[in-house]
């Protein structure tokens, strides 16, 4: 019969019914339907992550389309045939409705007689946004350190090597395969083929862990080797600019996720934009400290020392001079200095005591030899020193 034929010609001016899904309510049929959902509700900010679904349970075998207008249910096309044949058979189907979208339709095609099954729309909170909305935060803001770490390196490398190990089977077979073979042309779309082994893999992880265990503790197993031995081969990131490159890219992966984990498209771009804000924050900060560094050093800045001049040079010395030996005399007289140490460490004694009793620290001999080094007669040899050393050269480079 032409219902469970979905490929069997249509009497042409007879239109198939529509059943309008609400929220809330079952829809139990037994035959071929089709079904679609008007949104008029508005979504708001509390709708962050709410998820609005289409469910249909059946007690066998069924084959769900999504389309997005009425009109589509009743078109006819040769895409529409491929896809339906490539499309998954199950008897537990969940079509995921976008907050936006003004209509959605489907159309529930039997594969046996005496199939029921159950539509069922509702709205509830999604968990999975949740996380996913917390891992693109993680990795926004942690890319940095995650790019250095080692433990995330193998960790990742290992986890890459078991989902691609289906892409990298293809992609070998495809090497293998002569250029000229017809499968060669199947193989051009083998990287989706593989994500859709994936996707089927992980709708039926549970069966397949339950009845597949121990192949599936080998596979891990013997991948799982593998790519850890391919990560210790190549090592970790050493280079900076490919630090950098990875660091980048799970920024921009943990934006996306950030993005897609919202489902109100404004609020998800105002929180992306407020992360990349308060990332970047503390350069714009130091730029600001360091301007305003920089004017209340130039507001506050202290005028320049005046010099001092020859004589108020001298003066200041014999000043100071004269300040520190009375402080020095008078911790030599006070309890706390140990005169027998200082005594047997000195060479003159006598001299010692004379200079604690109030007597000069230097003896005539020692001023008039420091007179001629330091003095003005020390200055004018200095320059007739100078002058002759002057003069020796130049005579040499006439000669």
């Amino acid at each position: 019969p032409a219902l469970l034929n979905p490929f069997a010609p249509r009497c042409t001016g007879v239109k198939e019914s529509v059943i309008p899904l609400r929220e809330g309510h079952a829809y139990r049929h037994s035959a071929s339907r089709h079904f679609c959902y008007t949104n008029t509700r508005v979504p708001q900010w509390h709708d962050i992550w709410t998820r609005t679904q289409i469910r249909v349970n059946s007690s066998r075998m069924i084959r769900v389309t999504q389309v997005d207008s009425e009109e589509e249910l009743e078109k006819f096309s040769m895409w529409s045939v491929v896809l339906s044949f490539l499309k998954e058979k199950l008897n537990d189907t969940s079509i995921d409705v976008d907050l936006y979208s003004n209509k959605t339709c489907l159309k529930v095609e039997l594969l046996e007689a005496g199939t029921t099954y159950c539509v069922v729309l509702f709205r509830r909170f999604d968990p999975k946004l949740f996380l996913v909305f917390f891992l693109g935060l993680l990795l926004f803001f942690c890319g940095d350190m995650l790019s250095r770490s080692q433990l995330f390196y193998y960790s990742a490398g290992v986890s890459f090597g078991l989902l691609a190990s289906l892409l990298v089977l293809v992609y070998m077979v495809s090497k293998v395969m002569p250029k000229k073979s017809p499968v060669y042309f199947l193989l051009v779309g083998g990287w989706s083929f593989s994500l859709y082994l994936l996707q089927l893999i992980f709708k039926n992880l549970r069966e397949i862990c339950k009845s597949y265990w121990r192949y599936l503790l080998g596979y891990l197993l013997f991948v799982g080797f593998v790519s850890f031995g391919v990560c210790y081969r190549y090592g970790p990131l050493e280079n900076k600019r490919s630090i950098n490159l990875l660091s980048w890219a799970l920024q921009l992966l943990g934006l996306l996720l950030m993005y897609l984990g919202i489902q109100i498209h404004p609020i998800a771009l105002a929180l992306v934009v407020v992360a990349i804000c308060t990332k970047n924050l503390d350069y714009p900060l130091r730029w600001a400290f360091a301007a305003c560094r920089r004017v209340q050093g130039a507001r506050h800045q202290p005028s320049p020392r005046r010099l001092l001049t020859e004589e108020e040079y001298r003066v200041q010395g014999e000043v100071e001079t004269r300040k520190a030996l009375e402080e020095l005399r008078s911790y030599c007289k006070s309890p706390d200095f140990s005169a027998w140490t200082a005594v047997s460490r000195i060479q003159s004694p006598k001299r010692f005591a004379d200079f604690v009793g109030g007597a000069c620290h230097v003896t005539p001999t020692e001023a008039s030899l420091h007179e001629q080094q330091y003095g003005l007669g020390s200055i004018f040899f200095e320059d007739q020193l100078f002058e002759d050393e002057d003069e020796e050269q130049l005579l040499g480079q006439e000669s």
